[in-house]
């Protein structure tokens, strides 16, 4: 492999990692490796909570890191019906819980299908899109007021693929920019009760696959296998 002119690595991101956590580990074993500091970056960031698929570019490469930023995402993971938290998922705990005993399968796939198409969609307030130059998760961590606005997304494929009350599985394919975070949300504002995601993976991104990704600790294992290239001269 050629680092410094350019590669792109799949990772399956761990959970409780951050994307920069994957990109400085990369990144370090590059400098261990070689004894030069590389670029390396990523192609769309996932949350600590969220596993799955990580686009990352060395050398050269991290010049098309929009390119890969810019395809659509595919998701798998748990909704968990009949709360919800402040951040959307299971990072803080439950502030609100609702009545379920309205909802069956019917309601819920019935329920999924507005969701398919272009919708207006608003991120939470957790979440590190900029407002007045400041991420507003940090705003909000500080307790200060944050007003989101709304932005159109769009959602390709969109099916529960699981049910198993108050949890249902679900499979997503959608575009650049969207939360599935607020997807679980505002699902279960349309079931006329709360929701919040409890587990998501990144599957697929472009024709980008989960299953050709690396383990962070086999990456860097092979990094430092390399035959040793001379990148000083």
């Amino acid at each position: 492999m050629n680092f410094e002119e350019g590669e792109v690595l799949l990772v399956n991101k761990p959970l409780n990692w951050t994307s920069f956590d994957v990109v400085n580990k990369i990144r370090f074993a590059l400098k261990n490796k070689y004894g030069v500091k590389m670029k390396v970056g990523h192609a769309g960031t996932l949350d600590p909570l969220a596993t799955g698929l990580l686009i990352i570019c060395t050398g050269k490469m991290t010049k098309q890191i929009d390119a890969f930023t810019g395809l659509d995402k595919e998701y798998t993971g748990t909704f968990y019906i009949g709360a919800t938290t402040p951040t959307y998922d299971s990072e803080q705990a439950i502030d609100t819980s609702y009545p379920i005993g309205h909802i069956n399968e019917q309601l819920l796939f019935e329920t999924i299908k507005p969701f398919i198409g272009e919708i207006e969609q608003i991120p939470p307030i957790y979440s590190a899109i900029k407002i007045d130059g400041t991420a507003a998760y940090i705003k909000a961590r500080k307790g200060k007021s944050v007003e989101m606005k709304s932005r159109s997304v769009t959602i390709k494929e969109f099916e529960l693929t699981a049910i198993a009350l108050p949890q249902v599985d679900f499979r997503v394919v959608c575009s650049k920019g969207t939360y599935i975070r607020s997807l679980a949300y505002d699902f279960g504002k349309a079931l006329n009760s709360g929701a919040y995601l409890s587990s998501l993976c990144r599957t697929k991104i472009g024709a980008f696959h989960l299953r050709d990704a690396w383990e962070i600790d086999k990456l860097t294992q092979a990094i430092f296998d390399e035959p040793s290239e001379d990148l000083t001269s």
